[in-house]
C-alpha cells in the first residue's frame, strides 16, 4: 500500500488541489503499525524531495518516506480486515 501511495505522490508531483489517502480496514499494513498514508501537494517536500521518495520507493521502504513527512495514518489494529480504501479529493 505504501508503494502505491508513494508512486501516486511521485506521479502527481505536487499537483495542486489533489489530496487523498490509502487505508486498510484492519488498521495495519501487513507487518507495519499503520493503517495507511495521506498525500497532499507538499508531501514530497516533507519526504525530502522527489528523488528521496523515489529512492525509498525503489528500496521498498516508502514507510520511511511517509513517516518522515508525518503522513502515516495510525489507527491501531482493528482485528477485522473487510476492505482497503483509496480516496482522492480533487479540487
Amino acid at each position: 500500500m505504501h508503494g502505491l501511495s508513494a508512486g501516486l505522490c511521485l506521479a502527481l508531483d505536487g499537483e495542486a488541489d489533489i489530496c487523498g489517502f490509502a487505508a486498510d480496514s484492519d488498521g495495519i499494513d501487513g507487518s507495519e503499525d499503520n493503517a495507511g498514508a495521506f498525500l497532499w501537494p507538499g508531501v514530497l517536500d516533507k519526504m525530502g524531495g522527489a528523488g528521496k521518495a523515489r529512492e525509498l520507493l525503489e528500496q521498498d521502504n516508502s514507510y520511511i518516506a511517509f513517516e518522515q513527512a508525518d503522513a502515516l495514518l495510525m489507527t491501531g489494529a482493528s482485528g477485522t480486515n473487510v476492505n482497503d480504501l483509496r480516496v482522492l479529493l480533487i479540487g
